[in-house]
C-alpha cells in the first residue's frame, strides 16, 4: 500500500537515504473504514499538524497518534503546530462517544481522565 520515494538528507556532514511515502487513499474527516474491515471512521485531528486524523472504532476506542500523550498523565501533546485548531479539535472530541484512548508512544486512558485534568487546568488557566 503506497509507494516510497527516494530523497536525500544531509545531517552534520552525513547523507542519510530517507524515503518519502506517497499513500493510495486519502482519508478524510467522517470516512468509513469498513471497506477495508474496520467497524471504525476516521476523525480529523488538526492542532498537531495539520493533516493528523485519528480513527474512532464503533465501541469507543480512538487510536489518535501523537494528538494526545500520557506519560504521566492525560494531556495534549506538549508540541503542537497550532493550539487554536488543537482546542477546535478538542471540543469535537466531547461530542463523540469515546471511551479508550490509544495515544502512539504513552499510555492508554480513559477520555474521561482527560476531562477532569481539563476541567482543573482550566480553572489554573493553564491550557493551551
Amino acid at each position: 500500500m503506497g509507494n516510497l520515494h527516494p530523497g536525500v538528507f544531509v545531517d552534520l556532514g552525513r547523507t542519510l537515504l530517507f524515503y518519502r511515502f506517497s499513500p493510495d487513499i486519502h482519508l478524510k474527516d467522517g470516512d468509513e473504514l469498513i471497506e477495508y474491515g474496520l467497524d471504525a471512521k476516521v476523525v480529523t485531528l488538526p492542532g498537531r499538524s495539520s493533516g493528523s486524523i485519528g480513527i474512532l472504532t464503533s465501541d469507543g476506542n480512538l487510536f489518535c497518534g501523537d494528538f494526545f500523550q500520557n506519560a504521566r498523565k492525560p494531556s495534549l501533546n506538549s508540541i503542537m503546530d497550532d493550539s487554536v485548531d488543537a482546542e477546535l479539535s478538542v471540543k469535537k472530541l466531547a461530542g463523540l462517544n469515546i471511551g479508550t484512548v490509544y495515544t502512539g508512544h504513552d499510555n492508554t486512558f480513559l477520555l474521561n481522565e482527560f476531562w477532569k485534568k481539563l476541567t482543573k487546568t482550566k480553572r489554573e488557566k493553564e491550557y493551551v
